[in-house]
């Protein structure tokens, strides 16, 4: 019974695993080039090449081997690091540009003084 659980802990482990390495790859495909290089990171074909590695090696390992865990660390530090770096130099969805709140479409607005 304990072993069934620790197999499905594994399990759940595994899958979270391949969906950082997942969404880290999906997410370099569709960053530009040019960002990478204006955030000063590798370039796009670098990131996809290791995120890439990083998905196959984390659906066919066991998560127990090292080549899991290092495919862990390069997604993590895809998510952490370059994609924050990338999104802002490229203007990523969500991204104000600058101005305040009270920001109104022909400048701030002052409460009528």
């Amino acid at each position: 019974m304990l072993m069934l659980g620790f197999a499905g802990f594994m399990g759940i482990l595994k899958i979270i695993l391949m969906a950082l390495a997942a969404f880290g790859l999906f997410d370099a495909a569709f960053r530009r080039e040019d960002a990478f290089r204006a955030a000063d990171k590798q370039n796009k074909v670098f990131w996809l090449i290791i995120l890439g590695i990083a998905l196959v090696v984390s659906a066919m390992f066991s998560i127990l081997g090292i080549l899991p865990i290092a495919g862990l660390v390069a997604s993590i530090v895809y998510i952490v690091d370059v994609r924050p770096a990338v999104k802002q130099v490229s203007g990523g969805p969500g991204r104000r540009r600058g101005g305040s709140s009270s920001d109104g479409p022909y400048g701030p607005y002052n409460g009528g003084r």
